[in-house]
């Protein structure tokens, strides 16, 4: 009988932070680090150690051990120190496409600079496995893929599998079924040594399905274990039926390709939590966190990068280092535990700090960068700004911009002399802040002072922005003063009709504080809109779980506080403030006692030409332990849902089989159906079509006895970190249950703003919606260009010379189908990336033919040539290297 080869992989799992903050896992890492270096060199029998695949931790240790550099180097070069692919390792289903692109674009990146990046992708805890992870792996050159969730035994009884992604890229994969830590603690008393074996190897062959066995040796910051050597000819003394070898993953995946054949297919997510915690509803953990992530993710890809590519075209630096840091605060705060909230209150305050960091720094970059492009600008008027489209189209429509106005009226007028629509939403006079801080470099130069300087909101409708590019716009001033913003003619105005519209919808409130929202185009009226869902949460800050005695609240039954509508020539929009009565807390939830107001307030928003139902929710919380969603009923009966994913859509059932079963089969937690999405979720039909595009938290839920019904998560809350029994998690905690989480209460004001799309009339198209995301989630920024600005206020720059044009587009791509995932400039190169995706489930996607022409096709490195095609099957995506 031929010998089980027990592949024994030395490895340790480091969580950056977890009940535990970054400051303590730092210092903490030195030393263990330290001891890996000196047991590599000192025992040249200790051959190999995995360093948890994240260069981060090598980062970390050489930030305050410069000096073992040329040691480190030696041992990645060698591949007897194993770090990269992953800069940290991240929960692929809550952080954004581009992210775990980036993530592991910088990971490979500074593993190479060392010597070596771990080609394999290595994912031992992650919540799940995203569906298009085989063809990111796959553009990194990682064709292996090693991983512990996901996978049960209801459609996979072995550890060896081949992994397709949803566009067909296919993997090795072998499944660590009992965890990371399975071979961490081996016993070193002869009389216990074989038992221990037995047990832990036997359960291992058990699920094999060749004569290889992964065994892996280490668990959660757990010191080297320096006599592993030792311990490995111990078992092979004592244990004649198995041969014990200390080899690196891509050793065990080597012998394993000798040997494996006709082994079975997994296509697409690998969301199931029978035997391991997947903590589905996790997306909407600590929704603050989640919303500040979301919010600067795209802001990142979605407006920075497009225009620093903008500038950079124009002559100026691309700040590369710069943003190599912000996206380093994000992959911080991207790694598993990080992202997922299910931290001290400590480390998550940490978490919001490095969030703060990165939102600042990013805002600033591109604040100087569109000064460097407006400032060469040669403007004709005094009161100038300029509007930059991130996306490389036209684009039409309501742009919200914060400008310092005069007292007297003015028109706003681009400089082919169009007048713009606009309305004032608010101002405040701040003359003495500004004009006190004025510095005239040169005093010879006249410049425009106003009297009385105002900050006003305004909301301006524009047509066709340069695409990728710049317009620029002023306001004329007529002489007469405007004392009053409720005498203007260009401001919110309370209607007299108790409806908003546009042209694509009419919305009123109806008696039971719903929404009632009429489709022109069909005719269609859509009731019951709108309605809130509060009901206790007894989860932690890993599941959301329902109590065992739940007093669920519905908006229909709440007290309307206020309904007002308001008009203007670029928007009209409703405000209606609802009372609703909770429980305080699961006690008096247990009881059936609401004894706390609990205040809604929801603007809802029509803009001029445009599809979108704009809304934004404030909540003034004062209750504990509780969750807060909204409902839309779609009138569309559904068995699926679909969702964007990472570059891709991908479609769910909306609701799985195995909840009849689960408890019966002692799932580990219930398989329900609260799902993750990049930016939208849809139901439709083949007439119908509803979408819901998020800003904030990315989890949603089917529900309704016909299945008809969009659930958005809003928030959650609850006590501690971990707690026991669960309703939908029986048995252990996950985490720690001694951590309480005051801070995960989220006491005080919270926001979510979210858009709702409907068509009555359209089947559904990928390619629409998706681009329909795309676009609500790229606003214009803006940048003012006045002399009397210019000072200490926003730093006072010289005069330069007016080379730039007064409007200007870098290019225009308008014809193709495929969506725009990002445009950046290249890490390595002076040329620009743009990358693309199909959203099409079951057609293929056009790219533009001035892109195939011009550009060189590359992998997600953006260096190693990839393979030249005019479309995109399903799922794909591809990234075009384009000469400026």
């Amino acid at each position: 009988m031929k010998k089980t080869k027990v592949h024994v992989v030395p490895h340790t799992h480091w969580d950056r932070e977890w009940y535990f903050t970054s400051s303590r896992s730092t210092v903490y890492l030195v030393k263990h680090l330290r001891e890996v270096l000196d047991t590599l060199e000192n025992n040249k029998d200790f051959e190999y150690y995995l360093m948890d695949a994240q260069t981060s931790l090598i980062e970390d240790y050489l930030k305050y051990q410069p000096e073992d550099r040329n040691r480190l180097e030696k041992l990645v070069a060698e591949k007897r120190l194993l770090t990269g692919p992953w800069y940290t390792q991240t929960d692929q289903l809550v952080i954004s496409q581009e992210s775990v692109a980036r993530n592991l674009l910088y990971g490979t990146k500074y593993a190479k600079q060392l010597g070596h990046s771990f080609e394999i992708g290595y994912v031992p805890d992650a919540f799940g496995q995203g569906g298009n992870m085989p063809q990111i792996y796959k553009n990194f050159g990682i064709n292996r893929f090693l991983f512990w969730r996901g996978v049960a035994d209801n459609r996979l009884k072995q550890t060896e599998f081949i992994w397709e992604g949803d566009d067909g890229s296919q993997m090795l994969a072998e499944q660590i079924p009992f965890g990371y830590y399975h071979g961490g603690n081996i016993p070193e008393e002869e009389a216990d040594i074989i038992p221990y074996l037995d047990e832990f190897v036997g359960k291992l062959e058990e699920k094999a399905s060749t004569n290889n066995v992964y065994f892996p040796n280490g668990f959660d910051q757990a010191p080297i274990r320096t006599n592993l050597p030792e311990m490995i000819n111990k078992f092979n003394e004592l244990d004649p039926r198995r041969e014990y070898i200390l080899q690196s993953p891509e050793q065990f995946f080597d012998a394993l390709e000798q040997e494996v054949e006709n082994l079975p297919v997994i296509k697409g997510e690998l969301t199931e939590g029978k035997h391991s915690r997947l903590h589905k509803s996790i997306f909407s953990t600590r929704a603050d966190l989640k919303q500040a992530n979301n919010e600067i993710e795209n802001f990142l890809v979605n407006v920075l990068e497009p225009v620093l590519s903008i500038s950079f075209s124009l002559g100026n630096v691309y700040p590369h280092r710069e943003l190599e840091e912000i996206w380093k605060l994000m992959f911080e705060n991207a790694a598993h535990d990080s992202i997922g909230g299910c931290n001290s209150d400590t480390t998550n305050q940490d978490v919001k700090y490095r969030y703060k960091l990165a939102k600042e720094k990013a805002e600033n970059l591109l604040d100087i960068h569109m000064r460097l492009v407006t400032e060469r600008i040669p403007y004709q008027h005094h009161l100038n700004f300029t509007l930059f489209n991130p996306l490389p189209y036209q684009r039409s429509g309501v742009v919200k911009v914060g400008l310092y106005i005069p007292e007297e009226n003015f028109v706003i007028k681009d400089y082919h002399g169009n007048t713009m629509p606009f309305a004032i939403l608010n101002k405040v006079e701040l003359t003495d802040y500004v004009l006190k801080q004025t510095i005239r470099l040169n005093p010879s130069k006249e410049i425009y002072i106003p009297e009385k300087v105002f900050l006003a909101e305004i909301l301006i409708h524009v047509t066709n922005l340069n695409g990728l590019g710049y317009d620029s716009f002023y306001l004329e001033l007529d002489g007469e003063l405007n004392k009053s913003l409720e005498n203007s003619s260009n401001t919110f105005k309370e209607s007299t009709k108790s409806l908003i519209e546009n042209d694509y919808y009419a919305i009123s409130a109806a008696a039971n504080n719903t929404l009632t929202i009429l489709d022109k185009a069909s005719g269609k009226e859509y009731q019951n809109q709108m309605i809130f869902v509060e009901n206790g949460d007894d989860g932690d800050s890993y599941n959301y779980s329902p109590p065992r005695k739940d007093l669920v609240s519905y908006s229909t039954d709440s007290e309307l506080i206020s309904v007002n509508y308001f008009t203007s020539e670029v928007e009209e929009h409703l405000e209606i403030t609802l009372k609703m009565q909770v429980p305080y807390n699961l006690e008096d939830r247990a009881k059936g006692i609401a004894n706390r107001d609990f205040i809604i307030t929801a603007k809802v928003g029509l803009r001029k030409n445009e599809e979108l139902i704009r809304f934004e929710i404030d909540i003034d919380n004062q209750v504990l332990s509780h969750r807060l969603c909204v409902q839309f009923n779609t009138d569309i009966i559904s068995q699926f849902s679909t969702a964007d994913q990472l570059f891709g859509t991908v479609t769910r059932p909306v609701y799985l089989p195995e909840m009849e079963i689960w408890e019966e089969e002692k799932w580990e937690e219930a398989p329900i159906s609260i799902e993750p999405m990049q930016s939208f979720v849809s139901l439709h039909d083949q007439n119908s079509v509803v979408a819901i595009f998020t800003e904030g938290v990315r989890e949603y839920e089917i529900v309704g006895n016909s299945y008809d019904t969009i659930q958005l998560t809003l928030f959650r809350t609850f006590s501690h970190m971990g707690k026991t029994d669960l309703l939908y998690r029986p048995g252990r905690a996950s985490g720690e249950s001694i951590v309480e989480t005051p801070d995960a209460q989220l006491l005080g004001k919270l926001t979510a703003t979210f858009a709702y799309y409907m068509n009555n009339n359209q089947s559904f198209d990928e390619v629409n919606i998706a681009k329909m995301a795309k676009e609500y989630l790229s606003p214009i920024p803006y940048y003012q260009f006045s002399d009397f600005l210019n000072g200490r206020m926003i730093y006072a720059y010289r005069d330069e010379e007016k080379t730039n044009q007064l409007n200007y587009s870098l290019f225009t791509f308008a014809k193709m189908t495929s969506v725009i995932s990002t445009i950046k400039k290249a890490e390595e190169t002076d040329y620009l990336i743009v990358r693309l995706f199909n959203p099409y489930i079951d057609r293929v996607s056009t790219i533009e033919k001035e892109l195939v022409e011009n550009g060189s096709f590359v992998m997600l490195d953006e260096l190693t040539k990839a393979e030249i095609t005019e479309e995109l099957a399903p799922y794909k995506f591809c990234t075009i290297s384009i000469p400026l």
